[in-house]
């Protein structure tokens, strides 16, 4: 069973940064695509970026595009969202989920696809 555990979220002023990560385990992680999505208080879920499985492949939302970056280290497990120039919309928590991709080289942010989450880390951005 593959469980994901996110760190790295916090309170940082708008302009800054934050680099989120999502640690794996009980699998190895090149079988499945990461996503991370986040969530704000009376709003709906956004899939905000994803990887495949290998990393050759991300796709991102509009509201972030040019300014997160996801990637991945397979061999340590990990995947990792890097976020500049944060604003105040960017206020959520943030998950990570994996969904199973043996013979994918894309990915997708499509919430239906993933089958495994971790339990989320908050990010505020506010002066």
């Amino acid at each position: 069973q593959l469980q994901l555990v996110e760190s790295g979220g916090g309170l940082v002023q708008p302009g800054g940064s934050l680099r989120l990560s999502c640690a794996a385990s009980g699998y190895p992680l090149d079988i499945y695509v990461i996503g991370w999505f986040r969530q704000a208080p009376g709003k709906e879920r956004e899939g905000v970026s994803c990887v495949s499985r290998r990393g050759g492949w991300t796709n991102y939302a509009d509201s972030v595009r040019g300014r997160f970056t996801i990637s991945r280290d397979n061999a340590k497990n990990t995947v990792y969202l890097q976020m500049n120039n944060l604003k105040p919309e960017d206020t959520a928590v943030y998950s990570c989920a994996a969904y199973v991709a043996r013979y994918s080289s894309t990915c997708s942010r499509g919430f239906a696809e993933y089958g495994y989450w971790g339990q989320g880390t908050q990010v505020t951005v506010s002066s």
